[in-house]
């Protein structure tokens, strides 16, 4: 892990790239994402440009967490099985993830989801809701 920056250059650093912008989200547990403030689409991953007008006028959200299972599998290795799984997030973005909590085979398409961090802050993941399924 890295150091902390001095107080004030993290925070410009977050402004000259999406990507830096969006791992200092998760390191305070949240989702972020773009909006295009041209066309209004929900811009995930992070970049510097809408990929459906090409303009450079993206705002940063915050976003709820939660989603639906759009789709899943299971992968298999020497250290036992996970799930990947794309997430539908109901602020209008779709990522690739897993699902924490449940087996790996027992995630479904469909499932309600919500967002959260790993322990050490630095990968977004999602666990079943509770009043979901």
């Amino acid at each position: 892990m890295n150091p902390p920056a001095p107080h004030g250059v993290a925070e410009a650093q977050e402004h000259r790239s999406p990507a830096l912008t969006h791992r200092a989200g998760l390191s305070r547990g949240e989702l972020r994402y773009q909006r295009c403030a041209h066309c209004a689409s929900a811009v995930f991953p992070p970049r510097t440009l809408c990929p459906d007008c090409g303009t450079q006028q993206l705002g940063w959200e915050r976003s709820t967490g939660d989603g639906t299972v759009y789709a899943t599998t299971v992968v298999r290795g020497r250290d036992g099985a996970h799930n990947v799984v794309l997430v539908d997030l109901d602020d209008g973005f779709r990522m690739m993830s897993r699902v924490e909590g449940p087996a790996p085979q027992d995630v479904a398409i469909g499932d309600r989801v919500r967002f959260r961090t790993t322990a050490d802050g630095d990968t977004a993941v999602f666990e079943p809701k509770e009043d979901a399924r």
